[in-house]
Parts: C-alpha cells; sequence; structure tokens
C-alpha cells in the first residue's frame, strides 16, 4: 500500500481528498495535516510515500514545504492538489519534483488517474531496471511513432504523398503519381498505407464502364 499525507488547511477539503485516497486501490491514509509545519512533522513521523500538498496553507505555502524537502534530499512523492493555478507555481512545483499537478474543484476519476500514474511509477522502480519503455511510461512521455512504412516504401516518396493529399482534393492513384513524381502503382502502394494507418479514406467512384476508380482522401 502506498501511504498518502493529506495537507490541506481546509477540514473537509481535506477530508473529501482522504476518501477519495481510501476508494483508490493500492492507497491508504498514512494521516492528515492543515499546516506546513505540521505536514512537515508529520512526514518526519510517519514516513509516507507520497503528500498531497495543497499550496495555500496558513503559515507558508505549499511550494515552501516541498523545497525544505528537496532541500535536505528528501525524494517523497508529491502531488499538488490546488486550486493554485499561476505558471509560476506550477513552474516551481514542476522544478520541485511534484509527479503530478491537479487543479481544484476536481472529480474523482481525474483524482484516481493521477495517483494511478503515481502508483505505476512506483512499480517501475521497483522493478529494477526499467527499459526505455517503461520509464517513458514513468515521465508520462509518449511512444515514438514508430517505423511503419513497408518494405520498399521510402520515407521521402511517403511525405510527398502525404503533402499532394494534405492539399484536400481527392485523388486517384494516377492524379497522386503525376502530382509527386510516381507511377500510378507506387502512389497507390503509399496510398494505401495511409489508409490502413487512418489518415487517409478510399472511395470507390463508379465510371461508365470498367472497373470502379478508387479516390482518396486525407482524413486531417
Amino acid at each position: 500500500m502506498i501511504q498518502v499525507l493529506v495537507v490541506d488547511d481546509d477540514f473537509m477539503v481535506a477530508s473529501i481528498h482522504a476518501r477519495f485516497v481510501e476508494r483508490t486501490p493500492g492507497f491508504a491514509v498514512a494521516g492528515t495535516a492543515r499546516t506546513g509545519a505540521e505536514a512537515l512533522r508529520l512526514h518526519a513521523d510517519l514516513s509516507p510515500d507520497l503528500l498531497l500538498l495543497d499550496v495555500h496553507l496558513p503559515d507558508m505555502s505549499g511550494l515552501d514545504v516541498l523545497q525544505q524537502l528537496r532541500a535536505v534530499g528528501d525524494a517523497v512523492g508529491v502531488v499538488m492538489v490546488t486550486a493554485e493555478r499561476d505558471a509560476e507555481a506550477v513552474r516551481t512545483a514542476l522544478h520541485g519534483g511534484a509527479l503530478q499537478y491537479l487543479v481544484k474543484p476536481f472529480e474523482y476519476a481525474d483524482f484516481a488517474a493521477r495517483l494511478q500514474r503515481v502508483r505505476e511509477l512506483h512499480e517501475t522502480l521497483a522493478a529494477g531496471s526499467p527499459d526505455q519503455a517503461a520509464i517513458d511510461r514513468a515521465f508520462g512521455t509518449p511512444p515514438a511513432p514508430a517505423a511503419t512504412l513497408p518494405k520498399g516504401l521510402s520515407a521521402e516518396s511517403a511525405q510527398l504523398v502525404a503533402e499532394a493529399l494534405a492539399r484536400g482534393d481527392e485523388l486517384s492513384a494516377a492524379d497522386c503519381g503525376e502530382l509527386v513524381g510516381l507511377s500510378r502503382v507506387s502512389a497507390r502502394r503509399y496510398l494505401e498505407h495511409f489508409v490502413d494507418q487512418g489518415t487517409a479514406t478510399v472511395r470507390l467512384n463508379y465510371g461508365n464502364a470498367g472497373r470502379p476508380e478508387r479516390r482518396y482522401r486525407s482524413t486531417s
């Protein structure tokens, strides 16, 4: 269980946050504090894994609490839970190593999503030496786009076809090939790839005779 110290000067708000913590699987309330000094004292006494920390406290800023913890090398997890939206406050929390910054008011689902990210971080680091994908998940970094071009297709030609589609016109493979300097067959391979990727759609255009013509359009 991840032990949580709830820090908020409003008794009712602290109670709600504590109930949210208890409602979230894998988390338990270690204690509650209403001032910065009390938060620092209870942190020293209880050694929680995580602080839910308001910015506006009666004796000092929650950001000061965060900075004092970091100044002595304390790496306890911190999630800022506050009504403060000032960019400087967000920047200070980020530089102080806060894991999340949640602005009041919020729904339980938003709260639980932040705690879920914290739990995933704990599990990642507890596993030993994480790979790059696990580290990216811990830091909230989206995965790098995979090189998904099928064999025989080049990134340069794919870019030209994508730019042709981006003009907004509906194109046949012959139209596209003429625009970008590819054969109709080659252009169609790129166009079909974009359809498979969901970045283009295809429509069958039935003429007076022969097979229907496939016409492509960007989905963006």
